[in-house]
């Protein structure tokens, strides 16, 4: 029945919501379809109907549901950031699965208002500061992160390591012979950046900060920081970019200009979201395994509930480089 209720709502078969709510990285619908399921399914409290399958198999009854919030710590909408996005999707389907219900989702600090202390436990998408885990901790103590490097701060945490992501992603440029590379993306305790900087000495390639470009991480502030590249500086032949909405904007200015510009410059970045495969050129990438790191929080997160386990659990998934097209050969 739920399952025709989204189709109702979003005005599309069944079998695509089964499609979609199944399958996080289905390609039976477009991302705007998806994202409609995805909200539906959320606003009438959807899960998977265990129960009928049960009976149909002779099995043991369902579980009951468990009720849990989500924290994006990093960003102040799921559309700002195709990456947390694809990751809350990743978490949604885990979550139903185990029949789990998300009762509300908060965004940054200010909004903690919201009274997380009901729920069974907390996820939290993205880095997180010191003064918003203590406040989250002073509501609720049984907390999974999500994010791309330790935090130490105590909690159950699957992590990928993002200042190896950007030295997957530097040495890769440099095995191409570049050695001219800027970067555009958050430079503020920021592991890629380290990352970054860190292939640059391992290689006693000198820094240049005209070629580094401070951004928020978003299409825009990332768009404006590659033009600045363009008009002041000539000689950098490689741009590594801290996500692929940075990116994908870059490889679209690199479109619009590729008349004047007379030289490739290779673009780099790191996540691997679903709209990294339909650029032009294809970005080159390093793939963030978000499908399993989600699956692997509600793990922890259900084995803590049922105090399983009492220790601070560290996760490290391992990433990979998605080579494409949008990297070349330095002549």
């Amino acid at each position: 029945m739920s399952l025709k209720k989204i189709a109702q709502m979003t005005g599309v078969s069944p079998s695509t919501v089964s499609r979609v709510l199944n399958n996080a990285s289905s390609t039976c619908a477009s991302k705007e379809i998806k994202d409609k399921i995805f909200a539906a399914a959320r606003e009438i409290g959807y899960r998977p109907n265990e129960n009928a399958r049960n009976l149909k198999n002779s099995a043991k009854a369902a579980p009951p549901d468990r009720h849990i919030s989500i924290v994006l710590a990093r960003i102040k909408t799921l559309d700002a950031d195709p990456f947390f996005s694809e990751l809350f999707r990743s978490l949604e389907l885990s979550l139903f699965e185990h029949h789990t219900i998300i009762d509300q989702i908060v965004y940054t600090e200010k909004d903690l208002t919201k009274d997380i202390s009901k729920s069974q436990g907390v996820i939290i998408l993205g880095r997180c500061s010191d003064k918003l885990l203590a406040e989250i901790r002073s509501l609720n103590q049984t907390i999974v992160g999500i994010w791309r490097n330790s935090m130490d701060f105590n909690v159950d945490e699957v992590v990928c390591d993002g200042k190896k992501a950007a030295e997957l992603a530097m040495e890769h440029l440099i095995s191409l012979g570049h050695r001219q590379i800027a970067y555009i993306g958050d430079c503020s305790y920021e592991s890629r950046y380290v990352g970054y900087c860190n292939s640059l000495i391992r290689h006693n390639i000198p820094m240049n900060y005209a070629w580094i470009k401070q951004t928020d991480q978003s299409g825009a502030s990332g768009r404006a920081a590659f033009v600045e590249l363009l008009e002041n500086e000539k000689e950098f032949s490689a741009v590594f970019c801290a996500n692929d909405i940075t990116a994908i904007g870059v490889l679209g200015i690199l479109k619009e200009k590729n008349r004047s510009i007379k030289r490739k410059i290779s673009v780099i970045s790191i996540d691997n979201i679903e709209e990294s495969e339909n650029t032009s050129p294809f970005l080159t990438t390093i793939h963030i395994p978000r499908n399993e790191m989600a699956h692997m929080a509600v793990m922890l997160l259900l084995d803590r509930i049922a105090k399983k386990h009492t220790e601070s659990v560290r996760i490290e998934f391992p990433c990979r480089l998605v080579n494409r097209s949008s990297c070349y050969p330095f002549v």
